[in-house]
């Protein structure tokens, strides 16, 4: 078990690790896209892209205000953008009434395919 343990944590760390590197590879890629005024490049045999997404964020009183029903509120628990998501696409939930719980934030994807 110690060793299963130990192995645990040296992943963990290593992680840790390359999430901090691709954190600053992402960034330095961004800028770099910006500085260019690019949306795509082709870097050898690699194609990379940005593609920008909106994410709706939810506030939670406002949410629960919008949702009183108590059998709807424990559906969602929490403001988990999914699940709201998905109750307003089975007409659990009308959009109509979640105006004004949310806002947008605008986010950027770096993605990177072999050609």
């Amino acid at each position: 078990m110690e060793q299963k343990v130990r192995r645990y944590h040296e992943l963990k760390q290593l992680q840790k690790e390359t999430e901090q590197e691709l954190s600053a590879l992402r960034s330095e890629i961004l800028e770099h896209f910006q500085e260019q005024g690019i949306s795509e490049l082709d870097v050898g045999e690699y194609r990379v892209r940005t593609i920008h997404q909106e994410r709706k964020e939810y506030d939670d009183r406002k949410l629960y205000e919008a949702l009183p029903d108590p059998g709807v509120w424990r559906l969602v628990s929490k403001a988990d953008a999914q699940k709201i998501a998905g109750l307003i696409k089975l007409n659990v939930i009308p959009a109509e009434k979640l105006e004004g719980t949310f806002s947008i934030k605008q986010v950027t994807l770096v993605q990177v395919d072999k050609k």
